[in-house]
């Protein structure tokens, strides 16, 4: 069942999202060539535990760590390490939960480690458009649907692929509520957008096929044929002003 939340749930919810974005803020001058997933792990959690929050995915499903990082052909889920070392031109996607004042939210994002290639930063350029696309079209009267469409239709434009094994979803009291949010459909399918929910959008893109694979640590998903994989997450709320980003890393 699809959780509504009042005005007042939705600031509670914004006011963690700034948690949020403020710990993306906080790593992402960290994130250098040398530094481990580890590192970046132990900096997610002290940041939002210095807030008065705490980590969503800490232990959630039995994960192990605070973030989930995954790096280049790592689409989501990689587990943060002491020995997994980032090095110039890798991507590393940080994914990062926080829980506050009773409710969770969600956001990733995918950075560049030191400089990368003109064709990986198109790919970081074209999942972000295609978040933006996604928020977009997350209007009253608009079907989850349409939120689908308007991301894959930007992503398969540029001549990339998005994962469909994996899908975005309603976040509140629990980490995954109702509904699915896929990153791709069909026009005025699915649930129909109402004022008060609250979803991810989290498109994943691949450069080559949208098939994956589960590493033996039952964690970990990459891409089937090893080609790079991003990925960029928001958590919005649906409003009768329009989709409201609460995790704004601005």
């Amino acid at each position: 069942m699809i959780q509504l939340k009042s005005p007042r749930e939705i600031e509670v919810m914004a006011a963690g999202g700034r948690i949020l974005g403020a710990t993306h803020r906080h790593i992402q001058s960290a994130i250098a060539p040398g530094i481990s997933t580890g590192e970046l792990d132990a900096m997610v959690e002290a940041f939002i535990r210095g807030q008065g929050a705490v980590p969503s995915f800490k232990g959630l499903y039995g994960f192990p760590a605070s973030a989930c990082i995954s790096i280049n052909d790592e689409i989501v889920h990689g587990i943060p390490s002491p020995t997994r070392i980032l090095r110039a031109g890798d991507i590393v996607t940080v994914d990062i939960g926080v829980h506050h004042g009773g409710f969770h939210t969600d956001s990733a994002w995918t950075y560049a480690v030191d400089a990368i290639p003109p064709e990986t930063q198109r790919l970081l350029d074209v999942t972000e458009r295609s978040l933006h696309a996604g928020i977009a079209a997350a209007t009253l009267g608009n079907h989850i649907g349409d939120i689908g469409h308007a991301v894959e239709e930007v992503v398969v434009r540029a001549g990339y692929t998005v994962v469909r094994d994996l899908v975005g979803h309603g976040v509140g009291t629990s980490m995954h509520e109702e509904p699915q949010v896929p990153n791709h459909g069909k026009p005025k399918r699915g649930p129909k957008l109402q004022a008060g929910m609250t979803i991810a959008i989290e498109p994943m893109v691949n450069v080559g096929g949208a098939a994956t694979k589960t590493l033996a640590d039952k964690w970990t998903i990459v891409t089937l044929d090893g080609a790079l994989s991003a990925h960029f997450e928001h958590t919005i709320a649906i409003t009768a002003d329009g989709p409201r980003i609460l995790t704004t890393l601005g």
